[in-house]
């Protein structure tokens, strides 16, 4: 049996990078552009590289387009060539390599679609990154999905990944949950006319004060962290207070099926000299200066608007100053890329940070570090905005969601819509088992599938062997062609660092089985057809796992 391609787009770039090889091999950087074309009628694949030549050889592209075509590889892969219009090389490829697809999905199982484009480079990913001060938000969640998303499609197409949280644990947020939590250990109440106007009023606050009077004990890091018992003791307050809320965040992400590698603290670049090394650092460059009783940052030097406070005058780095120490550190990590997923609200920090990575003078190239950036989500529920928690008092809470609508659906839908949309989120919808749920009607798909093999009870590994010839029908065509498409699918999204790309594919998938589903039958008397069937539906539903564990988002056999 033929070895079965698997990245049909990538095999039909070899064959064309063969012929230009023969027609112009004196341009052998020349680009080689695979495109799907939108009608069918012009054929599986379009190749644009007659068009890319013309110029350089002087020739019209038509004429190079036979050369090439006469140029091309024997293989029982291509069904047909034709040139269309100026001269784009439409392809038609063979209904046997298609089939075989099939084989090669279920071959390759858990694997099928994953690329090689990393080649095991190193590439960080940081996202939620959320402050220490409380419950996870709902915009946390979307980081989270996004970002945790982001990670495995990356590791599928071939990054060496590293996960990381940052904790800012230093700064005023913390001086006012340190506050916040010793007033509740003293028994003031938000109504209070002590309480300060940007003290922290949700019920959690509570929680963290009665462990510390209990005195309980947290573990964070390694360390242990225990309560005093004592109101007064404000810096066993602090202490305690940020690892009793890591602690709380960790355990939300654990139930939103997130991890990480690297845990980041802001409070260790001041207490390892990393910002103070990162300053003297962008001294030594020449871009800063004097100014007012203040250290200035030449960032207009790099594209900024205006130049940036560094120190302030009454002494004190500002906010964007240990983010640069913090990126310094990861650029001395050896990662090539690195990639944050931040709130919107992010968006006018990233100027000013690349700018310090630059001035800093040590080969971290332009657009180092790339973003990626979500709008916020508004929460539905019966029709109408739902704004609070319970527990958190001011925001709906990620672990919320996931209670009300479980990890599956919560994880699908915040990672659906491209992150530069804004979200809503309709937990009716979320919990509803119908088709306009898109996550119910793709795990949908897969239970169907399994539903119909377990009808017929055979041994799965006698479906590599099954005679396929019979998958012409236009469903069969459509279907084989959508499981063909998956690999170049995860290399797009990867490449775009858009994993509801991934939400699209898989919705279209599901679409085009359950028509599938609804116009044929699978246990028929015919043996070879029936087998034929059972396998193709069989390499659906690994896609469609393969897919959705991209996205975070289980593949249930039976709903």
């Amino acid at each position: 049996m033929s070895v079965p391609v698997l990245d049909f787009k990538s095999h039909l770039s070899e064959l064309f990078a063969q012929a230009r090889a023969v027609v112009a091999p004196e341009l052998a950087d020349a680009p080689i552009v695979i495109e799907r074309p939108k009608q069918a009628a012009h054929g599986d694949y379009a190749c644009n590289l007659a068009m890319q030549l013309a110029k350089p050889l002087r020739k019209a592209p038509r004429d190079i387009a036979n050369a090439l075509i006469a140029a091309l590889p024997q293989t029982d892969f291509i069904d047909k060539v034709e040139i269309a219009g100026a001269g784009f090389i439409n392809v038609f490829i063979a209904p046997a390599a298609k089939r075989r697809v099939v084989a090669g999905v279920l071959q390759a199982g858990a694997g099928y679609g994953h690329v090689h484009v990393g080649q095991g480079r190193k590439i960080q990913v940081e996202f939620v990154s959320a402050n220490p001060t409380g419950p996870l938000h709902i915009g946390h969640g979307r980081g989270a999905a996004v970002g945790d998303s982001l990670c495995r499609l990356l590791h599928a197409a071939g990054w060496n990944v590293t996960r990381e949280f940052y904790y800012n644990d230093a700064g005023q947020q913390i001086d006012n949950l340190t506050r916040s939590v010793q007033l509740r250990c003293r028994g003031l109440t938000p109504d209070s006319p002590e309480w300060p106007e940007d003290g922290y009023r949700g019920d959690y606050i509570v929680d963290v004060a009665n462990a510390f009077m209990a005195k309980e004990s947290v573990v964070s890091d390694d360390q242990q962290f225990t309560g005093t018992g004592n109101a007064d003791d404000a810096e066993a307050i602090r202490h305690f207070a940020v690892a009793y809320l890591r602690r709380e965040q960790d355990l939300d992400l654990r139930a939103f099926g997130v991890e990480f590698d690297v845990f980041s603290l802001e409070s260790a670049l001041y207490t390892e000299g990393k910002v103070d090394a990162a300053v003297t650092q962008l001294i030594a460059s020449g871009h800063t200066y004097e100014q007012d009783g203040a250290l200035w940052l030449r960032t207009t030097d790099f594209g900024d608007d205006k130049d940036r406070v560094m120190r302030k005058r009454e002494g004190g780095y500002t906010y964007f100053v240990p983010d640069v120490a913090y990126h310094l550190d990861k650029w001395g990590r050896g990662f090539e890329r690195v990639i944050n997923e931040q709130g919107a609200d992010h968006h006018s920090t990233i100027t000013r940070v690349r700018a310090g990575l630059q001035a800093l003078n040590v080969g971290i190239p332009k657009g180092w570090p790339e973003y990626v950036l979500h709008q916020m989500v508004t929460v539905l529920k019966n029709g109408a905005e739902v704004k609070i928690s319970k527990r958190a008092g001011s925001y709906v809470t990620l672990r919320d969601l996931i209670d009300e609508v479980g990890c599956d659906a919560t994880r699908y839908f915040l990672a659906a819509r491209s992150p530069d949309s804004q979200l809503v989120f309709d937990i009716d919808l979320a919990k509803a088992q119908s088709n306009d749920n898109p996550v119910y009607y793709i795990q949908y798909a897969h239970a169907r599938i399994f539903s119909v093999l377990s009808q017929w009870g055979g041994e799965h590994r006698t479906l590599l062997g099954a005679d396929l010839s019979s998958l012409d029908s236009d469903y069969e065509t459509v279907l084989l062609q959508k499981l063909i498409d998956f690999p170049q699918a995860v290399e797009s999204a990867a490449h775009d660092l858009a994993p509801h790309q991934i939400a699209v594919y898989l919705k279209d998938l599901a679409a085009d089985f359950h028509s599938y589903y609804n116009a044929s039958r699978f246990l028929v008397e015919d043996e070879a057809v029936k087998l034929a069937r059972l396998a193709l539906i069989a390499a659906t539903a690994q896609v469609m796992k393969n897919g959705l564990a991209l996205l975070g988002v289980s593949a249930p056999e039976s709903m």
